[in-house]
């Protein structure tokens, strides 16, 4: 098997488990308003915002994949310690909704996108997501967190479970036919 096969094989085995482990990922706790934020519209954005100092945890969104106007973030969210996925996003004032068959495990929209009426172009044509059992394996919203001073990595819970700390970073990124693979650096 070729390196790029096996790179290939890897990243599709990434996506497949990032699909996954949304399945306990939506919450909706009562927010409170962020200390800054930035749109970030295409992951080099999001690769910038990243690498600003945060004091918190820096939450970011990045649908770019879409191609559809969106509101994608970057917010650094004051924490004090470990503190719970869900609770970081409300604070930053991101809002997640699952599905109708799984309105608490899975992530289907963040702050409405992709939108019930956007046809989503992947390699099979075009896609509608109703958000009413799993999303598409092809199009999803997929969890990454990040230490300090690391890589970014799936996340291995949900929103309701997950815990970060001062410094980490966390993203709900949007994946069409396994593009992007992961978020930027």
């Amino acid at each position: 098997m070729t390196l790029t096969k096996i790179r290939t094989a890897a990243a599709s085995s990434l996506a497949a488990a990032g699909l996954l482990f949304t399945l306990a990922a939506c919450s909706t706790p009562a927010a409170t308003q962020p200390t800054t934020s930035a749109p970030a519209s295409t992951a080099a954005a999001s690769a910038s915002a990243a690498a600003e100092p945060c004091a918190g945890v820096k939450v970011i969104t990045d649908s770019a994949s879409l191609k559809q106007a969106a509101a994608d973030t970057s917010v650094c969210v004051p924490v004090d310690g470990p503190t719970l996925a869900s609770k970081v996003l409300a604070d930053a004032k991101i809002k997640t909704e699952g599905t109708a068959a799984y309105p608490t495990e899975l992530v289907c929209r963040v702050n409405g996108v992709p939108a019930a009426d956007l046809d989503i172009a992947h390699k099979g044509g075009t896609y509608r997501e109703d958000c009413s059992k799993m999303p598409a394996a092809f199009a999803y919203w997929s969890l990454w967190v990040k230490p300090a001073a690391g890589a970014w990595a799936y996340a291995q819970e949900g929103l309701g479970t997950l815990k970060v700390s001062p410094g980490e970073s966390l993203e709900l990124l949007f994946t069409v036919d396994d593009a992007p693979s992961a978020p930027a650096a």
